[in-house]
């Protein structure tokens, strides 16, 4: 029997905390940490990579904007904050679960994780409108981008 513990990854950092129950109760606002009004990285035609296995997930062109930016900061339900930018593609990537809308960070579109196609790390999620508008909101310290 093992008494090894579980480490968790330096290359991957998860910040997790609680909010206090004077603002918590699930409003969809209160897992909005931050959003980068301005995004000066530019497009130089470069690959975007997963950071532990070095796959193309995607480009800086393929970058977008949604809620008026491309990078946000989130919390999910655990308290565990992510900051993200968004993609309109990112090939490198394959989709897990059934899409759902709970706890969802962008109205009106249902999300699954999404995961990297090279060593199976969860990058980030896919975001479906029913529409079918569709983007990718990517974990951005889990990417290596052409300015690393």
């Amino acid at each position: 029997m093992s008494n090894s513990l579980m480490m968790p990854d330096p290359m991957q950092p998860v910040h997790c905390f609680r909010f206090p129950p004077e603002i918590g109760g699930g409003r969809k606002s209160e897992s909005v940490i931050e959003d980068d009004i301005q995004d000066e990285e530019t497009d130089n035609g470069e690959t975007i990579r997963c950071r532990q296995c070095l796959k193309i997930i995607t480009s800086p062109s393929d970058r977008t904007t949604m809620q008026g930016s491309h990078r946000h900061t989130f919390a999910n339900p655990q308290g565990c904050v992510f900051q993200i930018g968004c993609f309109r593609a990112a090939g490198g990537c394959g989709h897990a679960g059934k899409a759902t809308d709970e706890f969802t960070w962008f109205p009106g579109f249902k999300w699954q994780i999404a995961l990297c196609a090279g060593c199976l790390i969860h990058l980030g999620w896919h975001y479906v409108s029913p529409g079918g508008e569709s983007f990718h909101g990517l974990i951005l310290d889990r990417l290596t981008a052409p300015s690393d």
